[in-house]
């Protein structure tokens, strides 16, 4: 008997009556409302033949033992950002746990491979600024002297929180035990962006994440009088970052799949009365063709010094953060189309897109290990927001289209 979509959507509607205000999800990872989650999905486990535990870095496991203990992991997060909505990141643990549910009927709970359902621990980041905590913990690129001073807006520090909840910072590494006999990972996930709205189209295979170089930008000029210093003098530190604002989406649109975003700009002294000495500002940048990433950075970098010396200014650069593009598995990729074609009206597309947002499929796709995404449409192509949404209709194809997946990719593990 396949998954039941009915139940997925049904049980969505009752985590996030649970766990969500007027403003939206509030599932903030190490917070009570998000262990009250987990403890909400633990208790739809029973009756499973199934067993359950929390690694060292505060990652759950749900495993259903199979004749093989090679694995086939199903997963995603239960942790939201403030204010989130009802489908990020829940959607694909639910699902999987339905999916698990659907084999282990199916095979009277004795599977011909081992089945896992994974729920990261805060995947978001939203509270201490450190996205993938809990999947980079299992994928060894953790970062124990960094995370251990992180602070949240209270002054709480991760190490704190970690240890409220019983999670040792020290320990967070041996996480990477999980990683035994794993030989596949499929995550469902909503899009969060616009593009299969604008296909008209509910499913996409997806080809994997990004890329992002993530850097601090300077420009320095000269505070000035703003009503004594001619145009021509001025050495405007705003006007140069201003430029640079406007070239990065020319340099994006030369690339089908790329975006840059300056998203922070502060002024000094920042008053209406001078003439702007230092502009700081952010940069990011996606793609997921490498070459195109480091093309950007480069050009990026010409504009700024081009537009610095037009502007009589200085300028400097500073690493935030980068991750390479994370391609997933060419297989599996195929699998998840031929999963959505079986799923959705004949004729319709199945198309394959890479993802902007990152996603702990990007770390487990890190190590090597078989893994793939499955997005669904997003209406309005808005997440992180109380008025994220997708048609039942789309979520009935994602949770069967997502079954389909599991099954070839058993069937395809069989084969290897």
């Amino acid at each position: 008997m396949p998954a039941n979509p009915y139940l997925v959507i049904a049980n969505l509607r009752e985590l996030a009556a649970l766990t969500s205000d007027a403003n939206g999800a509030q599932r903030l990872a190490f917070t009570a409302t998000w262990q009250q989650a987990r403890d909400w999905f633990a208790a739809k486990l029973r009756g499973l033949p199934v067993t359950r535990h929390r690694d060292a870095a505060g990652n759950v496991w749900v495993t259903l033992p199979g004749a093989s203990p090679k694995s086939l992991v199903l997963g995603s997060h239960l942790d939201s950002v403030p204010n989130g909505g009802w489908l990020d990141g829940a959607l694909g643990v639910v699902t999987a746990l339905e999916v698990l549910t659907a084999i282990a009927r199916d095979t009277n709970g004795r599977p011909p491979v081992t089945v896992k359902v994974v729920d990261w621990a805060d995947e978001e980041g939203a509270r201490f600024g450190r996205s993938l905590f809990g999947s980079s913990a299992f994928a060894g690129t953790h970062s124990i002297a960094a995370d251990r001073v992180r602070t949240d807006r209270d002054g709480v520090t991760l190490e704190a929180a970690l240890a409220a909840c019983n999670i040792d910072i020290d320990r967070i590494g041996d996480a990477v035990v999980e990683r035994e006999n794993i030989a596949a990972y499929l995550e469902l996930h909503i899009e969060q962006g616009p593009v299969l709205e604008r296909l008209g189209l509910p499913l996409a295979a997806v080809l994997g994440t990004k890329g992002v170089e993530r850097h601090a930008i300077t420009f320095h000029g000269q505070e000035a009088h703003s009503g004594s210093t001619p145009m021509a003098e001025r050495r405007d530190a705003l006007a140069a970052a201003a430029r640079l604002a406007l070239e990065i989406r020319t340099i994006a649109t030369r690339h089908s799949d790329s975006v840059c975003t300056m998203g922070s700009v502060k002024t000094f002294p920042g008053i209406v009365t001078a003439v702007v000495g230092r502009c700081e500002c952010t940069l990011d940048q996606r793609d997921l063709d490498p070459t195109i990433l480091a093309t950007m950075y480069r050009e990026a970098q010409e504009a700024s010094l081009h537009f610095a010396t037009e502007e009589h200014c200085t300028v400097e650069w500073s690493r935030i953060w980068n991750i390479e593009p994370i391609p997933f598995h060419t297989d599996l990729i195929a699998l998840a189309r031929q999963a959505i074609a079986d799923t959705v009206p004949a004729g319709t597309t199945v198309p394959s897109l890479p993802s902007g947002p990152l996603h702990d499929a990007a770390e487990v796709a890190r190590l090597g290990i078989p893994t793939v995404m499955m997005f669904v449409q997003s209406l309005r192509g808005i997440s992180h927001n109380k008025i994220e949404d997708t048609t039942e209709e789309h979520l009935h194809l994602a949770v069967t289209a997502y079954d389909r997946l599991a099954a070839k990719t058993l069937a395809w593990m069989a084969s290897q």
